[in-house]
């Protein structure tokens, strides 16, 4: 279903989103490269203290590549649904108008907006075992928003209000983590802002992810599911293996080995 959103959600009409939340991000020496001059690498404290942590609420639209990025200390409910009502609000607010329920022709004239629009809404629940009650009377969909299956995703009243604005929750299953590409995106975020860096204080770390979301959202690079990842996945269902990334190497005779940039006798 959600593979069905990435790949057909948009022609239909549909704003395809991905929320997600990053970290928690420690105030601790972070490993990874930094720009440094030649022949002088960074070196970090062997002594740091834990003086909290962070984390990122991301929305992701993956048809262009815009980002919706905020920082947190913490990240229960009262933190999260806000930002998420504030934020989706704000989307929908710069959507076109809400195109006919597809198949709206096909029906009785009595109710058939009603009908094809509640036909539209179920479509995104074939094959659930565990489907989400539609509430009697439906707005029209506008958006489909892919999540993870934290409870606080699933809390009646957060759900209600996504079903009164014409968003439909998409929940990744377990283990389906990698089904969610904001978490592609987020890796891409996090090396940015952290790798090699020694923050402080947690706004320190919010400050950078809100700055490299910033940069990236001034050229953002658009997201499309598939390519040789999804090719793979799908050779392994059909051999039926499990774990195990198939991946080899192979000696290339003469090489030379790295030095990584390091002059040698130093």
């Amino acid at each position: 279903m959600i593979e069905d959103a990435y790949r057909i959600g948009e022609a239909m009409g549909l704003s395809v989103w991905c929320a997600d939340q990053a970290g928690p991000f420690q105030t601790v020496p972070q490993p990874g490269p930094s720009w440094q001059p030649e022949c002088e690498p960074a070196r970090q404290p062997h002594e740091y203290l834990r003086d909290g942590t962070a984390k990122v609420l991301t929305l992701f639209h993956p048809a262009d590549g815009q980002v919706r990025l905020e920082g947190a200390t913490s990240c229960p409910n009262a933190v999260l649904h806000p930002w998420l009502r504030r934020e989706l609000s704000t989307i929908l607010e710069g959507l076109p108008a809400p195109p006919a329920p597809a198949g709206a022709a096909d029906v009785a004239p009595a109710g058939a907006a009603d009908v094809a629009t509640r036909v539209a809404w179920e479509r995104w629940q074939d094959g659930l075992t565990v489907k989400p009650t539609l509430p009697p009377e439906l707005p029209p969909l506008r958006m489909l928003l892919v999540l993870d299956n934290l409870a606080g995703h699933k809390t009646p009243a957060f759900v209600l209000w996504l079903f009164s604005m014409g968003i439909m929750p998409l929940y990744t299953p377990l283990g389906g983590s990698w089904l969610n590409m904001v978490e592609s995106l987020q890796r891409i975020l996090k090396r940015r802002a952290l790798d090699g860096q020694h923050p402080g204080t947690p706004g320190e770390i919010i400050g950078w992810f809100e700055a490299v979301a910033r940069h990236w959202d001034r050229s953002p690079t658009p997201f499309v599911w598939g390519g040789k990842r999804a090719a793979r996945r799908q050779r392994q269902r059909e051999r039926r293996r499990l774990g195990g990334s198939g991946a080899c190497v192979s000696k290339l005779p003469g090489r030379p080995p790295p030095d990584y940039g390091n002059p040698r006798g130093k």
